[in-house]
């Protein structure tokens, strides 16, 4: 089987390990089993095989919708049509010339545990990561006199780590990436360390000893969940690559954004989610650490026009007072504001040069998303700089890609506006 293109979205390919190693070093074989040999090694290379021919359609969720909300492991779905592919995909099917058949082992080679690879090519023809992770479970579904199907369903790694549990441990006071590093170093863990992870130095101090001891059977992704929430503030996520990635604690920055959305040029949107809502408004904000460090943020005139609406952690991993006294004054949000949250395109509506650029669009990137509005009576742009939480892909392989992004404001922006009282004045978040 080989890769598909899809009329106006691009060339595909989902690869499936087959479950062996094409130069896997085995004992007792007169040509692998071969000591010192430069064609077959200990560790050897996996074998993969596409299935993207058979592929009906494929859905792709990483990140999170809500900068808010805890991050889990992202996931990929993708149906197969078995009946298109003469059976090769069933569990039954013992035929050793089938390309998804373990000859060594016997079993199967679409089953639990495999990786996957979503790939889609650019215009250069470079192979671009979608997705990489590894079959969770099948779901096959046999049709008297129809088409049979499977469903299978893909986790990246942050599943893994959701599904480790580690060892009693009394850290010292570090920072927190090498908070994470040590977890992910731990023998029960053993994470894949070098290219398998990017984690920043992080921005703040986590304690240790006494109070800040891990406990038992503590949930690796728990914990990271844990500094993220009630310390850093940053992100934890699997990237598309299939890379280990924690970021440092969000912050309010005018960047160069990797795309632009609009309704009047650069890449078009076909649905654009704005929210502007009380939910938004924290005007207390009252911090406990595990060391019996407090803070408290208050913003009076918000709580008079609003109401008290307070957050509460309780159980803040930070090691100091001064440490907390900034986490709550950093989560403080006095006053509600107009934010773009999604926005999604449809790859038949871009050029090729737009469709290679929103693809590869990652977690923490920033896009800028246009949008033309009528302000008294006549139409102005308004813009809004956004930091990608959450990616979605859904690609029909009859039908197209569309590709919605999960948004959080990073600054406002508008066009610059000569003569305007508001957007004609220099050095102002106003762009040119």
């Amino acid at each position: 089987m080989s890769t598909v293109t899809i009329p106006n979205a691009g060339t595909y390919d989902l690869l499936v390990d087959v479950g062996f190693l094409v130069d896997g070093f085995t004992l007792d074989d007169p040509v692998k089993g071969v000591l010192d040999s430069p064609d077959y090694v200990l560790d050897g290379s996996t074998s993969f095989a596409s299935v993207a021919d058979g592929t009906t359609n494929v859905s792709v969720r990483r990140g999170r919708p809500d900068p808010d909300d805890q991050f889990t492991a992202g996931t990929m779905t993708f149906v197969l049509n078995d009946t298109l592919a003469d059976g090769v995909f069933n569990p039954f099917d013992d035929d050793p010339t089938n390309p998804y058949y373990d000859q060594a082992l016997g079993v199967p080679g679409l089953a639990p545990g495999r990786a996957v690879q979503l790939i889609r090519y650019d215009a250069s023809n470079n192979p671009e990561y979608l997705f990489v992770g590894f079959i969770v479970n099948y779901e096959y579904q046999f049709r008297l006199g129809g088409l049979d199907t499977v469903t299978v369903f893909c986790a990246d790694n942050l599943y893994r780590l959701a599904n480790t549990g580690i060892e009693a441990q009394n850290p010292t006071k570090e920072f927190t990436g090498a908070r994470i590093n040590a977890i992910l170093d731990l023998p029960e863990v053993n994470y894949p360390t070098g290219a398998g992870r990017d984690i920043a130095t992080g921005t703040v101090e986590l304690g240790g000893s006494g109070q800040y001891a891990i406990s038992q059977g503590t949930n690796v992704l728990a914990y990271f969940n844990r500094i993220t929430a009630t310390a850093e503030r940053g992100r934890i996520f699997v990237d598309r690559e299939g890379v280990l990635v924690s970021q440092n604690r969000i912050g309010a920055t005018l960047s160069s954004p990797s795309v632009t959305f609009s309704d009047q040029s650069d890449v078009p949107y076909n649905d654009l989610a704005i929210d502007f809502k009380a939910d938004q408004i924290i005007n207390l904000v009252d911090v406990t650490t595990r060391g019996s460090h407090t803070a408290q943020a208050v913003d009076l005139a918000s709580q008079a026009e609003y109401f008290v609406k307070a957050l509460f952690i309780t159980d803040s991993l930070l090691e100091s007072n001064t440490a907390a006294q900034d986490l709550a004054d950093y989560l403080l949000e006095p006053q509600p504001e107009p934010r773009f949250t999604s926005v999604q395109t449809f790859f038949g509506s871009c050029t090729t040069a737009e469709r290679d650029s929103v693809a590869i669009l990652e977690i923490g990137d920033t896009v800028l998303i246009e949008k033309e509005i009528l302000i008294g009576g006549s139409p102005t742009l308004r813009g809004q700089e956004s930091a990608i939480e959450g990616i979605e892909h859904r690609i029909d392989f009859a039908n197209g890609h569309t590709t919605r992004v999960f948004t959080s404001p990073t600054t406002i922006v508008t066009n610059l506006i000569l003569d305007d009282a508001n957007n004609g004045i220099l050095d102002t978040n106003a762009l040119g």
